[in-house]
C-alpha cells in the first residue's frame, strides 16, 4: 500500500521539520540473487527468494510514490544481480553524475549501465579516475559531503569529487567490515543547509573520524548495534518522513522523539546482499 502524507499536515505536526519531495533513481531486482559473497552479509550457499525481494522493493517503490517522491527506473540488466543497490551506481549534485568505478569485479559492469542511464537522461557525465561506490559512499549533508574510505572507495576519489562538485568533503574512514559503506553506518536526517542533521553508530569508525563527528554533528542521533545491524541507519529522509529498517524500533523512537515521521518497510531479503532502504535508493539532484 502506497504511503501518502499531506505536506502541510507534517510541516505543522513536527515545526521546523519539512518534508520536501525527492528525485530519486531506483532499479527493479528481477535478477538479484546471492551467488557470490563481497560483503559478510552475503551467503551463496542459502537459497534467495527473488519474487520476494521484487515484493519487498515494491513496497518502498510504493511508499516513495505515495510521498510525492518523482522515482525514476532504470532497466536491470541480467547478470547483474546487486544492480538493485542503486545508490552505488554514482553521485548526482547540481545535475552532475560521477560514475561509480566498483571495487570487485563481479560489480564493475554496473558503473557504464548507469553513466549511460545518467547520459540518456540528461545529466553531464563526470567518468571516474579513481575507485568509488558512489552514494554508497558518499553523502550530501548541507553543502559538504561526507566521504567514506576502508573498505570500497578510495580515498583519492574524495579529492576528485571535491573538484567536481567544489564543495568540502570530510573524509571519514569506517573500520567495521559489516559497515562497508558509509550509508550504512550514518544515516543523512535533513541535508537542508543551516538545518543539517545525522545519525550515526560509532563504532563503524576510527577514532580519528569519530573526533570529526562528535565535533560537526553534536547533535546527531547515536543508533544502538541492534538496530544498525538490521541496517537501520541505511535510510533515506525527505526531511521529515524517514523510510527506514521496519526491525530497526529504538531507531524509531528516536526519530519520533526528535519530530521525524519515521516509516518502517521491510526489506529483509535485500539485506542478504548487504543492502537496504538507502542502498535501493539514488538521489537525482538537478
Amino acid at each position: 500500500m502506497a504511503v501518502t502524507v499531506d505536506p502541510i499536515t507534517a510541516a505543522r505536526t513536527a515545526p521546523g521539520r519539512v518534508p520536501i519531495a525527492r528525485s530519486v533513481l531506483m532499479c527493479r531486482p528481477e535478477h538479484f540473487t546471492v551467488v557470490y559473497r563481497i560483503n559478510p552479509w552475503m551467503d551463496p550457499a542459502l537459497p534467495t527468494d527473488t519474487d520476494l525481494a521484487v515484493r519487498q522493493w515494491e513496497m518502498l517503490y510504493d511508499t516513495y510514490v505515495g510521498l510525492g517522491f518523482d522515482v525514476q527506473l532504470i532497466d536491470p540488466v541480467d547478470g547483474l544481480p546487486d544492480m538493485v543497490y542503486a545508490a552505488n551506481g554514482g553521485m548526482v549534485v547540481d545535475g552532475i553524475a560521477y560514475g561509480a568505478s566498483f571495487t570487485h569485479p563481479e560489480r564493475q559492469p554496473e558503473g557504464s549501465a548507469y553513466m549511460e542511464w545518467f547520459a540518456q537522461n540528461g545529466f553531464d557525465v563526470a567518468e571516474p579516475e579513481n575507485v568509488n561506490e558512489g552514494e554508497g559512499d558518499f553523502l550530501l549533508v548541507g553543502d559538504t559531503i561526507l566521504a567514506g574510505t576502508g573498505f570500497r572507495s578510495d580515498s583519492k576519489s574524495h579529492e576528485e569529487i571535491a573538484r567536481i562538485y567544489g564543495r568540502e568533503v570530510v573524509t571519514l574512514t569506517l573500520v567495521n567490515p559489516s559497515f562497508y559503506h558509509l550509508d550504512t553506518a550514518v544515516a543523512v536526517l535533513d541535508s537542508a543547509t543551516g538545518q543539517e542533521h545525522i545519525a550515526y553508530l560509532p563504532s563503524a569508525f576510527d577514532e580519528p573520524s569519530l573526533e570529526i563527528l562528535r565535533a560537526r554533528h553534536p547533535d546527531a542521533i547515536i543508533v544502538n548495534e541492534e538496530d544498525a545491524a538490521v541496517l537501520g541507519l541505511n535510510s533515506f529522509s525527505d526531511g521529515y518522513n524517514v523510510v527506514i529498517a521496519a526491525r530497526a524500533k529504538d531507531f524509531e523512537r528516536q526519530l519520533r522523539e526528535r519530530g521525524y515521521n519515521p516509516i518502517g518497510v521491510d526489506l529483509s531479503e535485500l539485506l542478504r546482499g548487504g543492502g537496504g532502504v538507502k542502498c535501493c535508493t539514488l538521489e537525482l539532484r538537478r
